[in-house]
């Protein structure tokens, strides 16, 4: 059991009908997304040509910001509001399909940015698996 898993555990009221094991998942996604994208920046900077890699760096921290707001979102329960969370894990599900591609293109001569489309592919599907058994749609 993850420190996630035993926080939703917790919580002093009933989370109603949500797939807590899915809400588990996508939070650990979202905040290891954002520490993968962070650190993908970063090795970007570190590299000789840098300038090529100016749209990675910023998507990167684009991302990073996002899945880390959605992250915090998530793992708040106290005065829920259903439109707010779905708005947040579509942002996030676009922001990391956008980091993914992106990163894709440069996978080939960095690992760092293909590790990073990896951690980007895996929290978009989070928040899609999320907002499928939240009866939201996803953005395709």
């Amino acid at each position: 059991m993850t420190h996630i898993t035993s926080m939703l555990d917790t919580y002093p009221k009933d989370l109603g009908d949500i797939d807590r094991q899915k809400l588990a998942d996508c939070i650990a996604a979202c905040f290891e997304c954002a520490q993968t994208c962070t650190a993908c920046a970063d090795a970007c900077l570190g590299e000789e040509m840098v300038a090529e890699l100016t749209k990675c760096i910023r998507t990167n921290l684009d991302c990073a910001d996002i899945c880390a707001a959605t992250g915090k979102i998530l793992s708040r329960h106290t005065g829920y509001d259903a439109n707010v969370t779905k708005a947040a894990l579509e942002a996030c599900a676009s922001s990391c399909k956008a980091c993914a591609d992106e990163c894709q293109q440069h996978a080939g001569m960095h690992e760092h940015c293909r590790i990073c489309a990896e951690a980007c592919r895996r929290c978009e599907a989070a928040c899609n698996e999320l907002l499928a058994s939240l009866g939201g749609n996803a953005a395709e």
